[in-house]
């Protein structure tokens, strides 16, 4: 990606930037318990910091789930590849770097056991991993999740088109949180009933069968997939209510904090069967608080929070590697100050972060747009970009 010019960064919203910042901040500080671990004080909110992975799936959502409808709506033909083209360069190259270095330098690995690279490079990591003995590189299950979020996603969308209706989409969308409660419920009751407490078991079946597979985590994509529909087809409401977008802001703080209630005890039946729709409900509200300059958390752009934003997802992908080694390195000297390692440690992963995104996500994606451009010349151009703090930008 090129630097973007004046122009585009006065399309770029503060306040989903703000979130998605917020987003990577907060994984991190959840990985640090790997390290040296929180103060006292901070505990509680390294505990709930895996929250952060259903932010980006929020945000996610709302900016490719704009992307696919704009033109849909529009009445124009959706490019599938010109689609595919875009998220392969943005996602693949920052990856399949990491990825190497996983496979290449075992020292890298935050642990030892790491899963075989087809399962990586097929994404079907979420599917099969064996949490228990392979955790290294083991927070890539997200980008699987992605992946089959943009390869379904849009033909889905295509497909529902045809026969514009607001009643299938609203069935579908009920579908999908009711039938995620009822089958992570059931996954729950069978797991424990044959092997035991998540403690307990032979193998990690909370994170392998509830926590990992996609169609598990649905909810968070399908908010924000919910909020591109209101803006792209209920455009008019879409502007009034707007002018509400601090109201919305303190309600998801509340519906987050509720759902850090039901996720007390993270890995509880309660939490996991009804826990995940109501998370991703207050996340919405705080994605559709930053859609607009009038909130309070998009009216200004706060120093550090773009650059944080734009290479959030190369930290997310460095950070677990980059945090274990400087804990192999200076972790004996780091002992005893937790604040001091957290900041050391975060300080090396935004400096690894820089490399690769400086070094292999801006060159590749300025060779995708010389691709898409070059492919607009001689095909109709499909979806526009959507710039915006998503893993899929």
């Amino acid at each position: 990606m090129q630097t973007p010019t004046p122009a585009a960064q006065a399309h770029r919203l503060p306040g989903l930037d703000v979130l998605r910042a917020i987003a990577v901040a907060w994984v991190m500080l959840f990985h640090s318990f790997l390290n040296e671990g929180p103060d006292e004080g901070l505990v509680w909110l390294c505990h709930y910091g895996w929250m952060g992975v259903d932010l980006f799936f929020v945000l996610s959502g709302y900016l490719i789930g704009s992307q696919v409808l704009a033109p849909l709506a529009r009445g124009e033909r959706l490019s599938f590849g010109g689609f595919y083209l875009r998220r392969a360069f943005r996602i693949l190259p920052a990856f399949l770097a990491v990825l190497a270095v996983y496979l290449l330098v075992p020292g890298f690995r935050e642990s030892p056991g790491l899963e075989s690279a087809w399962k990586f490079l097929s994404f079907t990591l979420n599917l099969l991993i064996d949490y228990r003995q392979n955790q290294a590189f083991s927070h890539a299950w997200s980008l699987c999740v992605e992946e089959h979020f943009y390869l379904v996603f849009p033909l889905l969308a295509w497909w529902l088109m045809r026969r514009a209706s607001t009643a299938a989409f609203v069935a579908i969308c009920t579908g999908v949180v009711l039938g995620g409660i009822a089958l992570r419920a059931g996954v729950w009751l069978h797991d424990f009933e044959t092997e035991g407490p998540v403690g307990e078991s032979a193998r990690s079946w909370f994170a392998e069968d509830i926590y990992f597979p996609t169609w598990n985590r649905l909810d968070g994509l399908l908010a924000g997939v919910v909020l591109a529909s209101l803006k792209t087809f209920r455009a008019q409401w879409w502007r009034r209510t707007q002018a509400y977008a601090n109201v919305a802001l303190l309600a998801g703080l509340g519906v987050v904090a509720a759902a850090m209630w039901l996720f007390r005890e993270r890995t509880g039946l309660l939490a996991n069967a009804i826990g995940w729709p109501v998370l991703s409900a207050g996340f919405a509200l705080l994605v559709f608080a930053g859609t607009t300059r009038d909130s309070w958390i998009g009216r200004w752009s706060i120093p550090g929070v773009g650059w944080l934003a734009a290479t959030s997802y190369s930290l997310y992908l460095v950070h677990k590697g980059v945090f274990h080694v400087v804990d192999e390195s200076v972790g004996k000297l780091l002992a005893g100050h937790s604040l001091v390692a957290f900041a050391t440690h975060g300080t090396a992963a935004l400096a690894a972060a820089a490399v690769l995104h400086y070094g292999v996500e801006q060159p590749f994606l300025r060779l995708r747009d010389w691709a898409l451009n070059a492919r607009a010349r001689t095909h109709t151009p499909g979806a526009g970009a959507v710039r915006g703090p998503a893993l899929g930008e």
